[in-house]
């Protein structure tokens, strides 16, 4: 298989975020995935769906100054998908969605294909994602997967885990946040939920638990990853470049995701952490670059 090393399949969004005054930024979690893969050096395509208008070109803007190659056919909503952003005093975002969602086609097969969020449940381009992901595992390719998830938009959570569950299926790598988790699989604790996500076939899994970290997993080695001490703004885009940072990782690894040392998974988490950390310690979703993870770096030795 030729072309970008990875493809990013998912909804872009205009953030119409409330908080001091009121401003539109480009958003929705693969969109910021693809941004913030692209900061960290990677080569990617991200295959979305934006109106032909200002805020979908705005979208695309955005993220080409960043690096990501958006592919020929994705202007071909009626309207570009907004999302209304509320946060609250500590920094949590409460959302209303205004979305239009397909998939352009795309001419060939990814070699690492991540996708997620509101794209892999809703209609008409969910099903378009879930074949592109079983072509992909299929053809020897590796998925990722981080559902986002939107109560408002998915009705019943036993509807949305049968959803879930059949796309995480063919994923090697999933992620999780300790809400996903809690609504996915209302419940069940952090060991229990990743054992169910091992049992079902993932290879590699993280549940991301806020402020106190992470736990990452494979079926031989389970590690606890602290979490980094942070004057928190906002926490939009943590989840998306914990994801981003966790897939630049380890796409750039010889070794299969399900065969990595302990040690390896522990420094996979804290990368990835101090990833979320730096973005939630910054306005929107500004995901950080490899110059960024690296004077970070040195500032905590």
């Amino acid at each position: 298989m030729t072309g970008y090393p990875i493809t990013v399949a998912g909804e872009s969004l205009v953030d119409v975020v409330h908080d001091e005054r009121t401003r539109e930024v480009p958003g929705g979690s693969p969109a910021n995935v693809a941004l913030g893969l692209a900061r960290l050096g990677t080569p990617v395509e991200f295959a979305t769906w934006l109106g032909d208008d200002a805020r979908g070109h705005r979208i695309a803007d955005h993220l080409r100054a960043s690096g990501v190659q958006v592919v020929d056919d994705a202007f071909g909503a009626t309207r570009t998908s907004s999302a209304i952003v509320r946060l609250a005093p500590d920094g949590q975002p409460t959302y209303e969605f205004d979305i239009e969602w397909d998939l352009p086609d795309l001419p060939r097969t990814p070699r690492w294909l991540h996708v997620g969020s509101i794209s892999a449940f809703l209609e008409p381009g969910a099903g378009k994602v879930s074949e592109l992901a079983r072509r992909t595992a299929a053809d020897g390719g590796t998925v990722s997967f981080d559902p986002n998830i939107r109560p408002a938009l998915l009705g019943r959570p036993a509807d949305g885990r049968r959803t879930f569950e059949r796309l995480a299926a063919v994923a090697d790598v999933v992620k999780l946040s300790d809400e996903d988790a809690g609504w996915l699989y209302p419940g069940l604790g952090a060991d229990a939920v990743l054992d169910r996500l091992l049992e079902i076939g993932v290879e590699f899994a993280a549940l991301t638990t806020g402020a106190a970290g992470s736990i990452v997993t494979t079926a031989t080695e389970r590690v606890a990853v602290p979490g980094e001490r942070v004057d928190v703004v906002d926490t939009v885009g943590a989840g998306d470049s914990y994801m981003a940072t966790l897939i630049w990782q380890l796409q750039t690894r010889g070794t299969t995701v399900g065969s990595i040392s302990r040690d390896s998974l522990r420094e996979l988490g804290r990368v990835s952490t101090r990833a979320a950390a730096i973005t939630v310690a910054r306005r929107g979703a500004d995901l950080p670059t490899r110059d960024d993870l690296f004077s970070a770096a040195l500032e905590i030795r």
